[in-house]
């Protein structure tokens, strides 16, 4: 089987690095060429190997004919690299969060048309994928349920994509939304942290973490508590490698890890 020929695109941003020295070592990928904005350079080295840079997605994909795009940016950059890719028949695998139901729905019509795959997911790590499973799951025999996220000071955004990715799951299994405790008396504002449907949501964030998350159901009597941790970007790995494998045998988009594990 020939390798799958990818484009890393952000390579210049922590994941972009983890994936470019991750994947680089894989017998079955081969990383042709490499995205950031703003470079100055030509060439990136990786394992005494040049790979093409450059700040235009459009050049890189002319220059290497790449089978695949990887995308961890932002959700405005992983949109117009999107439909640079599509438009050049070019399949995509996205990590990137954000996405409304219109920019999915706009990702699956223009993967459709061009008659390429994109597999986006709001988290590639498998355990993740498992514990966001579990709790939806559990979701239908619990009335109460809170979720504690906790990342790494430097993260931009708060909840994190994958909670609210999970609050949303538990409250499509179950129904309805969950009970919410409001209290009588809110002696410092904001205690209770967010809510969606019901869910009670707490971000942390602070040194010495990377990404954690703990979902806890509740009803008379008892509670269950579900909780993944990861220590490093290397987590995120075999997940990533799985959705570039699928990636170039599908038409259309699949959003979510978990449509990979037939879960």
């Amino acid at each position: 089987m020939d390798r799958i020929k990818v484009v890393i695109h952000g390579v210049m941003g922590k994941m972009g690095h983890q994936i470019l020295s991750s994947l680089g070592h894989n017998a079955d990928i081969e990383i042709v060429g490499a995205v950031d904005v703003d470079v100055t350079q030509n060439y990136l080295t990786e394992s005494d190997k040049q790979i093409p840079l450059s700040s235009s997605l459009a050049d890189i994909i002319k220059q290497t004919n790449p089978q695949v795009v990887i995308d961890f940016t932002n959700h405005e950059a992983a949109m117009t690299a999107m439909r640079t890719t599509l438009e050049s028949n070019v399949n995509m695998v996205i990590g990137t969060t954000g996405f409304s139901a219109d920019d999915l729905g706009e990702i699956d019509n223009l993967a459709k048309e061009k008659k390429v795959g994109v597999i986006a997911a709001p988290n590639f790590a498998l355990g993740a994928v498992l514990m966001m499973n579990m709790a939806q799951l559990a979701a239908k025999y619990f009335d109460y349920a809170e979720i504690i996220e906790l990342h790494h000071e430097q993260k931009i955004d708060a909840p994190s994509g994958t909670a609210v990715t999970t609050a949303r799951a538990m409250v499509d299994a179950r129904g309805k939304p969950f009970f919410h405790v409001v209290p009588k008396k809110e002696v410092v504002s904001n205690s209770r942290g967010g809510e969606l449907g019901g869910v009670a949501i707490h971000s942390v964030r602070m040194p010495g973490l990377f990404a954690h998350q703990e979902v806890v159901l509740g009803s008379l009597g008892q509670t269950l508590t579900i909780r993944h941790d990861t220590g490093g970007r290397e987590c995120y790995v075999p997940g990533i490698l799985m959705a570039v494998k699928k990636v170039v045998t599908i038409k259309g988009l699949i959003y979510g890890l978990d449509k990979l594990l037939s879960l």
